[in-house]
Parts: structure tokens; C-alpha cells; sequence
């Protein structure tokens, strides 16, 4: 990460860019919330500089089609692109559903010795003749892109990250807005501010029927069933075994340590807070916040090794307090699981109450791995990290859950909340076709 961070949410500010679409607006919510902000921020932009245009040219070889596209590819990886490979990404009606975008046919019916027999390349693009008689056209931009690179890039976008100063003016659109049929500028407001600041309020939402928190979440995505079922509307009873159905303090962590795929997005609502029968008290419960990504940036400066350590050594993680219900993931996970191509921060996973043993025969040792995961905790728990606020009636919080860690303060009283969980692809899917348009989503996704 190269950050620079918020202040008010929206003055101390440190952006993390990552190979952004180009974005055709930036929602008026977004823009407020920056103009006024205290985060911080870094971008990676395209080159603004003027490209070197030339005469286009596809020649045959042995090897393949050797390409010199009309616009430079300076950073080129290759000149070559093999003839298998471009007849089996041809676009053209008989080979893709143009409605459902899926290949129309067997690509290894395709003779093995497949090549070209005519091209010709123009400023849009290269048209071939192959020898089984089929005629492909590719636009420059798809080829160019593969001339230069391997795979597409992650499309992370912009994202802030922040400390306590957030709490002075936090990210929130209006539940009108999100919901409304005529435009969907309301739900790309919501989804773009929790993609850049990890979380969101909703300011004005109705509380008197927690049906109208369902329908809110459902606005983004469906909402993800577990064991705990889907959309939850609980008190602290105890129903399910689980430190979150009592009145205890709570750390921060994020949920759904245990699953493969945790939850992305998770929602709070609280609905009502009153004294329990027989008593006058309902005190405290207020909500902690932490960027998780801020915390790792501010561990990577202090202590390099620690961040190694919490990056590699891999950990059992388990759901285990309900009878009949044993949930692990498929595999151990690091706290802070990296890109495996960049190397930049793509996850945090950390409950310190639902991790496992911390094993043996890893890269680092276990004491190694408590050393780090002490300053982790440190960090975590300085005031100028926590964001404390006091959830309250038609406001609900929906935060990204595999950055930000959540918590609370011990309570008196009776608590009602409402909220649920929603899957990381459905969210990420819902902030793309809000935010950009299809035309410019469909290329990054279908290669």
C-alpha cells in the first residue's frame, strides 16, 4: 500500500489506489464526503500523456500473429500472440452468446494446427481468415492489453483509510436516496463510500419494522444464509452461542473468521434499547470501528517483521459453540491475507476468540507470531485507531467486513438489533454496474 490518510472522516487523509476503472462520475456523495474529510489517500492513475500513434500492422508467423497495434504498447511483454489462443477468444456471434456472454463452442474441436490464412489490420482492428474457414475480428484494445500484460489488474479503486478523527463526519447517504426506483445514484453513493471508507450510514430509515432493514440490505445484494440464518433480527439471549447474543464488551474483529469466504458486507441496525423488566438502566453498547487496512499500514511502518509474520504464518480458524456445528475453512489463513500477485493487503481475518492453535512448522515460530499479534492488538487498541459510536434508531451501519474490524462496549438493558450478512462477489458486482457503465465493466471481467 502506498497511503496517504482522512481527517473528519472525510481531513487526516491517506488514499490507497489500485488500478481504478475509469471512473465516468464520481458520486456527489463521495465528492461532499471527500471536500470535507479527514482520510488518507493514493491514487495510481492512467498516463495522462499524448500516445504515439503509427501505422498498424499484423503479420503471419510460425508462432503466431506478430502485431504492432496503432497506439505504442511501451510496456509490451510481447509481439507475438499464438494462433490457438486467438482463435479460441474470438468474440463473434457464433462463438459467444451475445446475451449471455459464454462460448457457443468446444475449444478443443479446434484443429491444433489452427492458423491464419489472410489478415488484415486496420486503426480499429485485426480481422483473420483461419484455415478452418472462420473469420475473426479483434479490436486493437483487446490485443493491445494482452501485449502488454498477463491478466487483467485489480480494479480496487480508490480507498481511504482513517483513524478516530472519522467519527466527526462519517460517510452517509440518506435511506430516500438508496432506495429510490427512479435512479440508482443513491445505492452507487452507498456502495462507492463503503468501497472507499469501509463502512456507511443510512440516515432516515424507518425502524418501526425491521422488514424495511431486509429490504434495504437486499437493495445491494441477497443476503448471505448461514448458520446463524439469514437476516437476523435478535436480542442478547443467548439464542445462538456466541459471545455477539450477550451484553459483554466485545474486541474488534471481523466476522466470519471460520468460513473459507467470510461474509463481506455485514449491516447493524439497532431497533430499540431499554431497561430490562424490573430495572431503570440502558447504558453503554456503543459500536467500535477499525480500519483494518489503516492498522496493517501503521504495523508494516512500525515493525516490518510483525507484518511478515501476521502475512505468512497460516492459522486454523473455527465456528465450534453450537451443537452439531463445527465450521472451519478449507485451509489455514494468515491475519493479513495478501495479494498473490501484487502483494498488497487483500483481506484482514482476524478474531483473536475464534482462532485456533497457533501451529507449529509454519515459516515463523509460534512465539514469533505472539509478538506480532501483540503490537497487531496494540495498534488496534489506541484511541487514535478506535472510532466509537453510538448506533441509534434509523441509522443503520453496513461495513465492509473484510476490512474494517467491528466491536462494542458492555451494556445494560435490552438491545434489539436487526441486520444480516452479504457476500464480497455480490457486492463488488452491485458497486461495478452502479458505478460504471457495462461497457466499460464487461472488459475487465470477461478478459
Amino acid at each position: 500500500m502506498r497511503p496517504q490518510v482522512v481527517g473528519a472522516i472525510l481531513r487526516s487523509r491517506a488514499v490507497v489506489n489500485r488500478q481504478p476503472l475509469s471512473k465516468t462520475h464520481l458520486c456527489a456523495a463521495v465528492r461532499a464526503a471527500k471536500s470535507s474529510s479527514p482520510i488518507q489517500t493514493s491514487r495510481r492513475c492512467f498516463s495522462s500523456s499524448l500516445p504515439r500513434l503509427h501505422k498498424p500492422k499484423a503479420e503471419i508467423t510460425a508462432e503466431g500473429l506478430e502485431l504492432s497495434p496503432p497506439q505504442a504498447v511501451t510496456d509490451g511483454k510481447r509481439t507475438v500472440l499464438p494462433n490457438f489462443w486467438l482463435r479460441d477468444n474470438c468474440r463473434c456471434t457464433q462463438c459467444v452468446n451475445q446475451d449471455t456472454l459464454q462460448r457457443n463452442f468446444n475449444t478443443f474441436a479446434i484443429p491444433s494446427d489452427i492458423h491464419p490464412t489472410k489478415v488484415e489490420a486496420t486503426k480499429e482492428n485485426v480481422t483473420v481468415q483461419w484455415s478452418d474457414s472462420h473469420t475473426s475480428v479483434y479490436p486493437w484494445s483487446f490485443l493491445s492489453f494482452y501485449l502488454s500484460s498477463d491478466r487483467r489488474g485489480r480494479e480496487n479503486d480508490q480507498i481511504s483509510l482513517w483513524g478516530a478523527e472519522a467519527g466527526s463526519r462519517p460517510p452517509t447517504v440518506s435511506f430516500a436516496r438508496v432506495m429510490s426506483t427512479s435512479s440508482e445514484r443513491g445505492i452507487a453513493d452507498l456502495t462507492a463510500m463503503i468501497k472507499e471508507f469501509g463502512f456507511c450510514f443510512v440516515k432516515d430509515t424507518p425502524y418501526d419494522d425491521p422488514d424495511v432493514t431486509r429490504q434495504l440490505l437486499e437493495r445491494i445484494a441477497f443476503i448471505r444464509v448461514t448458520h446463524y440464518g439469514g437476516f437476523y433480527d435478535f436480542t442478547p439471549d443467548l439464542a445462538m452461542a456466541d459471545t455477539a447474543y450477550t451484553n459483554l464488551a466485545l474486541p474488534a474483529h471481523t466476522d466470519t473468521t471460520y468460513f473459507t469466504d467470510p461474509a463481506g458486507l455485514q449491516a447493524f441496525h439497532l431497533l430499540e434499547h431499554k431497561p430490562a423488566p424490573g430495572t431503570s438502566s440502558s447504558e453503554g453498547g456503543e459500536s467500535l470501528l477499525v480500519d483494518g487496512f489503516n492498522a496493517a499500514r501503521i504495523l508494516k511502518s512500525e515493525d516490518p517483521h510483525a507484518y511478515e509474520v501476521l502475512s505468512s504464518v497460516r492459522l486454523p480458524w473455527h465456528a465450534s459453540g453450537n451443537e452439531g456445528i463445527t465450521i472451519s475453512p478449507d485451509k489455514l489463513y494468515p491475519v493479513l491475507e495478501l495479494d498473490e500477485d501484487t502483494g498488497e493487503l487483500h483481506r484482514v481475518r482476524w478474531n483473536n476468540d475464534d482462532r485456533g492453535v497457533v501451529p507449529f512448522g509454519e515459516k515463523y515460530t509460534p512465539q514469533e507470531w505472539y509478538e506480532a499479534a501483540r503490537k497487531w492488538d496494540e495498534i488496534l487498541r489506541r484511541k487514535s485507531s478506535e472510532l466509537w459510536v453510538q448506533l441509534e434508531p434509523g441509522k443503520p451501519l453496513i461495513f465492509d467486513n473484510w476490512r474494517v474490524l467491528h466491536g462494542r462496549s458492555a451494556f445494560s438493558g435490552i438491545r434489539r438489533i436487526c441486520g444480516g450478512y452479504i457476500n464480497r462477489d455480490d457486492f463488488i458486482s452491485r458497486w461495478r454496474n452502479t458505478n460504471y457503465p457495462r461497457s466499460e465493466v464487461l472488459p475487465r471481467v470477461t478478459g
